[in-house]
């Protein structure tokens, strides 16, 4: 068992008036973190898992009625994947605003229509969190320092996922089995997924890319399909959490990129999954990638976990100057290199720091990383 960031500020919440949606891909630990929450009150709670075809019928289009059936003297209902419901929104709503001493937890793998039938009906009525795979803050919580430093390598390989990090050993049998069966369970049963198999080619173009400049017309090329399907694709693909984009940061300095965009996995793992590369980082030839996608994603965690409020970027000129990640909060500018081995001839691009003022400029390698993740 690993402690959950997410833990302290959902216990805050309890019994505040509010809905709690907690968000976040298949097999992150939704379940495992919600049980911990309503630890000690199982008497009075009642979870349901609209996975379950009972469950979904009971409750879509429920009547005030059926709910009083269904919550009966609980003071706690947990709804489990609850975008599988029907009108799932005016259900929540209803739960709401007729049962105020009831808490309401819900959580769902999937933003593509739990987000948008939420949002309206539930509007100052919910606190809404993302749960992602383990972060290596809660690695750190379980391991010494030298045990989480002689894995970083395999983190850096197979990932995040708790049931990955749990099976020492069967770490690819895990993620394929994550990969085919869970992973994509919601995207594929989407409407606006006609074509599975441009799906999976998709996701392995986009592996193949990471730490690289990312062209929807260049996809689109590449898998035979119009631009906007490349650009719709994509969007589910970011509400699945399976991956997320970075915008290219610009002050309109004549050779810098202004429109470009990178896009990085949730996990590692996943992404090595799609391509079937699980080779040491001895044997490979993207080692940097790897080490750029893993420290991205750390950061985008704890920012989130943090409710840190800021903008993500990264920066290139057409002169190939880069620099791999920048983040901006409240106009000041905070640049970040990645090296998985430092150098002293380690710079930062000298057209960067002589047109923006930034107040760190910093190199991050495998020797002071956790003091950007933690």
């Amino acid at each position: 068992m690993f402690k959950r960031q997410l833990v302290e500020t959902l216990k805050k919440k309890m019994h505040k008036g509010k809905a709690i949606i907690l968000l976040g891909a298949r097999q992150t630990g939704k379940t495992t973190l919600i049980k911990t929450l309503i630890s000690g009150k199982e008497k009075d709670c009642i979870m349901l898992n609209a996975d379950e075809q009972n469950v979904r019928e009971e409750l879509s289009n429920a009547s005030n009625q059926k709910l009083k059936q269904v919550i009966g003297s609980n003071k706690i209902i947990c709804i489990d994947e609850a975008q599988r419901i029907i009108n799932v929104g005016l259900t929540l709503k209803l739960i709401t605003d007729n049962f105020p001493k009831v808490q309401l937890i819900v959580s769902g793998s999937s933003a593509l229509e739990l987000a948008s039938e939420i949002n309206e009906p539930l509007t100052g009525r919910k606190w809404e969190y993302n749960l992602y795979p383990l972060c290596w803050a809660e690695l750190r919580e379980k391991y010494n320092y030298f045990e989480s430093q002689n894995f970083l390598e395999q983190r850096l390989i197979y990932g995040m996922y708790p049931d990955v990090v749990n099976h020492i050993g069967d770490e690819k049998e895990v993620l394929t089995n994550l990969a085919d069966s869970y992973l994509y369970k919601d995207l594929l049963n989407y409407k606006g997924i006609r074509k599975p198999d441009l799906l999976y080619q998709l996701l392995k173009a986009l592996a193949l890319q990471i730490g690289n400049e990312v062209s929807y017309n260049e996809l689109a090329q590449l898998l035979k399909v119009d631009k906007l399907t490349i650009s719709n694709y994509i969007d589910l693909l970011e509400k699945s959490f399976i991956i997320f984009k970075l915008n290219s940061f610009s002050g309109n300095l004549r050779n810098e990129i202004a429109k470009g965009k990178k896009i990085y996995f949730y996990d590692n793992g996943i992404r090595n999954a799609i391509i079937q590369n699980y080779s040491p980082l001895s044997s490979r030839v993207d080692t940097g990638a790897l080490w750029e996608n893993f420290l991205i994603s750390e950061r985008i965690k704890k920012n989130n976990y943090n409710q840190s409020r800021l903008k993500s970027y990264f920066w290139r000129t057409t002169a190939q100057q880069e620099v791999d990640y920048i983040e901006e909060v409240n106009q000041k500018i905070y640049a970040y290199e990645f090296k998985w081995n430092a150098k002293k001839n380690n710079r930062f691009p000298k057209t960067f720091l002589n047109n923006y003022k930034t107040e760190t400029a910093e190199i991050i390698s495998k020797d002071n990383f956790e003091e950007f993740i933690l």
